[in-house]
């Protein structure tokens, strides 16, 4: 595929944390496999710095901010550089001539997305929650396709340019071996790219209620985020625990593979990683995260038998304790919650969600 003796391109709104950045990634490899330039457009700040790079595809940065959520004054900074962000992701489409653009959302899908209503480029939205976040929410009006990955998300946009599809995550996950039944009894801990003090503060609890009682620690594999990573490795080390700790995990598909159990937020990325690789889980939902969208994410694998919900304010150490107890004392419960979650498995999602940006450059490159 070629424009202008320059192979297709296409542009890739995605910024913030890996729940946005790690399905558009895999969008891109994708789309990139079939010939196409992908360009992805962030900000200064967020996982995309680090992820976009290592990845090997072009990261622009646009001037962009929070307005939902967020403080007066923060709101106010944010439409001060708005003038800027726009000009700048005008003058990039102007000068890449994309065939078609992705926004999974994030600070910098705004701009992006202005510029491709005023430029007449096709515009396909990815919605990875059960409720939508504010930059797809006004750029579905102007979008070719809309793809949500949970029903719910449709009823926010128009019908007719909805479309169901699964999440895409790393086809890794899909070649995970099924776990072997072994000692010691593994649990992975993640709070997000950035971490989690509820997730946190329960696992040194839990531990310190472990050795209180006298019973044996299970093995802890435990992403903290970077700002609480020296904070939880004392406190495991006073405990006389050897868990392995980091910040974040590159290698994050076979820590998935070699957990017996999974204790984590509801982001919709790490419940598509769930799926895929099939392991049983404790879904502690963010509660401020917006329109309490990801309590909506973990109802879905918790109805089908996957996964214990857990009210984050619940989340205490005893309550960790109590519920890695009961569950590792019960492996056909385990065996049975991993099969429900494996039937939720995201396959042909990465395929799904390129097919429609492809359909959506081939409209428009027709229609020239």
């Amino acid at each position: 595929m070629m424009a202008c003796g320059r192979a297709m391109c296409v542009l890739i709104a995605a910024g913030g944390t890996g729940g946005h950045v790690i399905p558009a990634l895999e969008v891109g490899r994708e789309l990139r496999a079939k010939g196409l330039e992908c360009v992805f457009v962030g900000t200064a700040r967020g996982l995309e710095n680090r992820l976009v790079p290592t990845a090997g595809f072009e990261l622009c940065r646009v001037p962009s901010g929070a307005l939902n959520r967020v403080s007066l004054q923060r709101r106010f900074k944010t439409l001060l550089t708005a003038p800027s962000g726009i000009a700048a992701a005008v003058a990039l489409v102007q000068c890449r001539r994309p065939c078609a653009v992705l926004s999974l959302g994030g600070y910098a899908a705004g701009p992006l997305v202005l510029a491709c209503a005023l430029l007449d480029v096709p515009l396909v939205v990815l919605e990875p929650n059960a409720t939508p976040g504010l930059a797809n929410r006004l750029a579905a009006p102007v979008a070719r396709r809309v793809l949500v990955c949970h029903p719910r998300a449709a009823t926010f946009f128009r019908h007719g340019s909805c479309q169901f599809v699964r999440l895409p995550v790393r086809r890794e996950f899909f070649e995970q071996p099924a776990r072997r039944e072994r000692a010691p009894f593994t649990v992975l801990i993640l709070g997000g790219s950035q971490g989690a003090t509820r997730l946190n503060r329960a696992a040194v609890g839990a531990v310190h209620s472990w050795r209180r009682r006298g019973l044996p620690v299970p093995r802890l594999v435990h992403q903290t985020g970077p700002r609480e990573l020296e904070a939880v490795r004392r406190s495991y080390r006073e405990e006389g625990v050897d868990a392995e700790t980091a910040a974040f995990f590159d290698d994050m598909p076979k820590r998935f593979g070699a957990a017996d159990l999974v204790i984590c937020r509801a982001g919709a990325s790490a419940i598509a990683e769930l799926c895929a690789v099939g392991r049983p889980s404790v879904l502690v939902p963010f509660p401020h995260a917006a329109h309490d969208h990801q309590r909506a994410n973990a109802k879905t694998v918790a109805e089908a038998g996957g996964a214990l919900l857990v009210a984050d304010s619940e989340w205490t150490g005893d309550r960790m304790a109590g519920l890695v107890e009961s569950l590792a004392s019960d492996r056909p419960r385990l065996r049975s919650m991993a099969a429900a979650t494996a039937h939720l498995a995201p396959r042909g999602a990465t395929e799904a969600v390129a097919a429609a940006v492809l359909r959506a450059a081939t409209s428009r490159e027709e229609g020239a």
